[in-house]
């Protein structure tokens, strides 16, 4: 008599599954990015490099990589500055509608994207302002704050906040307190939350594409590409890079959190 599969064996197949359906198609993007052919298609014509050669003279892809990369570091630093301040007041202080500010600080994670980019569209637009990389870098600082915030609280939870009081109790004055003693603590957790963000503002597309106006980003300017067929090798080249990109700053990130986890674990 056959025996059922056990739950556990079940679960494995599930996850097999699971990475399969969600990977495959991306690791193909790069693999169809060096194939010596205009069009994807398998078995691969031949290899060449020619499709990110060709990259390097794109003034137009150029400028829209330095339009990313300034929302990218804008959106990072606005959203890690204002995550501390968010995290630091939900972990270490009590208020009336605390629970619906944390909420609230949250909520772009459940609501529509595409919700989001038309209600901040017509705000901005109701407010007389024109849209360029500072509407998007608003919209991005939306997105990304909940992420930042998230880092940093587990940041705040991490460390026992008897050193800051220690440090108050020795003269320092508040301000002091956060330069000298919470930020060198809370570093780790800031650089993590500065890398992802970084990341999640890199792939926008939804918000930037509503409010970008005439200066497109990275996201954007390949959405436009994908009109013409014969831009298409060059899509996947510049997909396979930023793809790259987003999983260097991932892999830091992690690794940044890890050591945050463990000097909090032998610290006694």
């Amino acid at each position: 008599m056959r025996l059922l599969p056990t739950p556990r064996r079940l679960l494995a197949v599930y996850v097999i599954l699971y990475v399969v359906i969600l990977y495959f198609p991306v690791l193909l993007l790069p693999v169809f990015s060096f194939n010596d052919s205009a069009t994807p298609k398998l078995p691969l014509v031949g290899f060449t490099f020619r499709w990110y050669e060709s990259l390097a003279g794109n003034a137009a892809m150029q400028g829209a990589a330095w339009n990313s990369l300034i929302v990218g570091i804008s959106a990072a630093f606005l959203s890690t500055v204002l995550g501390i301040c968010a995290a630091r007041a939900i972990t270490r202080h009590r208020f009336r509608g605390k629970s619906p500010a944390s909420a609230l600080i949250m909520a772009p994670l459940i609501l529509p994207e595409i919700i989001i980019a038309i209600s901040l569209l017509v705000v901005l637009l109701g407010l007389g302002l024109q849209l360029s990389l500072v509407t998007v870098i608003l919209g991005h600082l939306l997105i990304c704050l909940p992420y930042s915030v998230t880092v940093l609280v587990s940041g705040f939870e991490g460390f026992d906040p008897s050193m800051e009081e220690a440090s108050r109790d020795l003269g320092e004055t508040s301000f002091g307190t956060l330069r000298r003693v919470t930020l060198p603590m809370l570093t780790p957790s800031i650089v993590s939350s500065l890398l992802v963000t970084f990341t999640i503002s890199l792939d926008e597309f939804i918000l930037a594409f509503f409010l970008s106006g005439t200066e497109p980003t990275l996201p954007v300017y390949i959405w436009g590409q994908l009109r013409f067929a014969a831009k298409l090798p060059n899509v996947l080249a510049l997909g396979s890079i930023l793809i790259a990109a987003s999983l260097v700053l991932l892999t830091v990130a992690e690794i940044f959190r890890r050591r945050a986890e463990r000097k909090m674990e032998l610290r006694p």
